[in-house]
């Protein structure tokens, strides 16, 4: 079997961003991969200005507390002053360029308006409340690095350096089909040994979260020419054929010989708990080809194995730079003694109140309700059993659904 390691380095090593790039307003840009670094073109803030509400003032002009000064001029955010004259003050407000001559903000609270000025109950510092020109973003520096993933932190980063639009990789395409004739839609009867097709549902919910376009060619009779004919489909415009179960070696899986007879496939066992099996390959097309990947049946199998497979290998199709989430290491609250001595398991996990790790009491691959019930995956090295306030290394499924 190969390691979990080495099975996502041999699918991140085959995978390359698409290659269609275009441009988006920021309004339509969240969520997508920037394709090219962006640099600013401008300063911000572009000119000194006050971060508080109250009266900008010459140093030198105040010795001690109690000072009053006329005021000279009121200075709103918008607007820009003129030059201060010694021994006065200028009303400001938060945002509002800082006058020349003046290297003080004093806050509103700090003063008192009389009718003769202001009186500054406070000896201020050089450059006290003031925000310097270029202090967040500088003339020509890079504001945002290639493969991020826009979030509304860079959509305000890229608008405060005045970009109206940003470069981004297209969409990533992928087909998906669901065979087995024991699957029902749900809202069917369920005739005797049928099941309903949760995978189907799950995963265009997964792919539909990662920004993918999908296309779903829904339930695929099991024949071997239906079988072919659906992954010719599901590759024909997309980047991409996922597909779950059939993929073993039994009379009634035919997604193996379809797919080799498509193009070509790699059957890999991973040392992983869910999820041992996992089909990589390539589907030919008359103007390429498009990937091809075969996730386990069993539904937390197919779920779990599409967040720490699919997904990294799906980000580095969108151009993502970085495809790892972060882990975790927190106490557990609770004992795991049948540790699989081969494997890693992933094991359905919630954090208490205190922030240590529950692990849910029945982590078989067909129990749904554990992925409803958990927060995460603790990580759980291959032999490794778990007592309570041993520490374990866990990935939220907030990381690994954003």
């Amino acid at each position: 079997m190969l390691s979990f390691e080495q099975a996502l380095e041999k699918l991140l090593a085959a995978a390359q961003p698409v290659e269609e790039t275009r441009s988006l307003p920021l309004t339509a840009a969240l969520g997508r991969i920037l394709a090219v670094s962006q640099h600013s073109t401008v300063a911000v803030p572009p000119l000194e200005n006050s971060a508080m509400d109250g009266y900008a003032v010459r140093v030198a002009d105040i010795t001690a507390a109690g000072v009053c000064l006329p005021v000279s001029q009121r200075i709103p955010a918008g607007t820009v002053g003129t030059p201060m004259q010694p021994g006065t003050a200028a009303r400001i407000f938060t945002g509002a360029p800082i006058p020349a001559g003046a290297d003080a903000v004093i806050m509103q609270e700090r003063c008192e308006q009389t009718e003769s000025g202001v009186v500054i109950n406070h000896v201020p510092r050089e450059g006290e409340n003031i925000r310097r020109a270029g202090e967040d973003i500088s003339v020509g520096a890079e504001i945002l690095k290639a493969g991020v993933k826009l979030r509304p932190q860079e959509i305000a980063l890229a608008a405060s350096a005045g970009l109206p639009e940003l470069p981004v990789y297209r969409r990533v395409r992928v087909g998906v089909f669901f065979t087995g004739d024991e699957l029902v839609q749900p809202g069917e009867p369920l005739p005797p040994g049928a099941i309903y097709n949760s995978n189907r549902y799950a995963l265009r919910a997964l792919l539909e979260g990662m920004g993918c376009e999908v296309r779903d060619l829904g339930a695929v009779a099991d024949t071997l020419d239906a079988t072919r004919d659906a992954l010719r489909r599901a590759a024909a415009d997309n980047d991409l054929v996922l597909t779950s179960g059939g993929v073993s070696v039994g009379e009634e899986d035919h997604v193996k010989p379809a797919v080799e007879a498509e193009g070509k496939l790699d059957m890999w066992k991973i040392a992983i708990k869910p999820g041992k099996p996992l089909a990589f390959g390539e589907i030919r097309k008359p103007e390429g080809k498009a990937w091809f990947l075969g996730l386990p049946g069993n539904p937390v199998a197919a779920f779990v194995t599409f967040l720490t497979m699919v997904r990294p290998f799906i980000l580095r199709l969108q151009g993502a730079a970085s495809v790892s989430p972060r882990v975790l290491n927190l106490p557990s609250a609770s004992v795991w003694g049948r540790a699989d001595g081969a494997r890693l398991e992933f094991l359905r996990a919630s954090l208490n109140a205190q922030g240590a790790v529950e692990l849910y009491k029945n982590q078989g691959s067909a129990v749904v309700t554990s992925l409803c019930w958990s927060d995460g995956l603790v990580l759980n090295p291959p032999g490794t059993t778990i007592a309570v306030g041993d520490t374990v290394r866990f990935v939220s499924f907030a990381e690994l659904l954003s």
